[in-house]
């Protein structure tokens, strides 16, 4: 049976990350810009599913086009969410285990590391996302610069973290300052959620 995709739940309350990202900022971002990607992508395959039914034809460049964006954007709304975590439920901090080891492995440091995304996060152009993925054939976690959504994308890379960089996410507390925001999103990403993406892969 066909479903719709739907909006999550956040794993915490629209007031939990504050300071670091607002009640406002969060429950906009979510309730409007998130929602928006879930309807948009229901609306698009609702289209196809008449096309279907009625033996008519679709445009199918701007189908997937429109699929693709909006598709991406929930994908990767819904990561980001469970990614962090407010500092009293352990957000913030640094890694350990196995991911720590990891970005030691690949990074050299958590520092470096921290520097590297960071730097991959405010240089994106416009809307964009940086995300830490891992390819399971190369066992590398690497530093993906995501334009959209749905552009640059590294194949065969399962995004483990990722950050949203679009203005929408950090307007009404950081304003234009997306290298603030950058720098607030430290102390709320949930590090055993990271983790624990990582070690399903492993």
């Amino acid at each position: 049976m066909l479903r719709t995709y739907t909006l999550p739940a956040l794993p915490y309350g629209y007031g939990d990350l504050a300071p670091n990202i607002s009640e406002d900022q969060l429950k906009i971002h979510h309730t409007k810009h998130h929602q928006a990607y879930v309807n948009n992508v229901n609306a698009a395959f609702e289209r196809l599913d008449k096309a279907v039914k009625e033996g008519s034809e679709i445009d199918r460049k701007a189908f997937w086009k429109d699929v693709s964006f909006n598709l991406g954007g929930h994908v990767l709304h819904s990561l980001f969410w469970p990614n962090m975590a407010p500092p009293s439920r352990g957000g913030g901090g640094a890694p350990g285990g196995k991911l720590a080891d990891h970005i030691n492995l690949c990074f050299g440091s958590f520092e470096r590391f921290k520097r590297e995304f960071g730097l991959t996060a405010n240089t994106g152009e416009g809307s964009a996302w940086a995300a830490l993925t891992f390819s399971p054939e190369a066992n590398r976690l690497a530093i993906m610069q995501i334009e959209k959504h749905n552009v640059n994308v590294f194949p065969n890379h399962v995004v483990l973290m990722a950050l949203d960089v679009w203005e929408h996410a950090y307007y009404l507390d950081y304003k234009n300052d997306r290298a603030k925001f950058i720098e607030a999103f430290w102390n709320i990403v949930n590090w055993d959620e990271v983790g624990k993406r990582l070690e399903r892969l492993l």
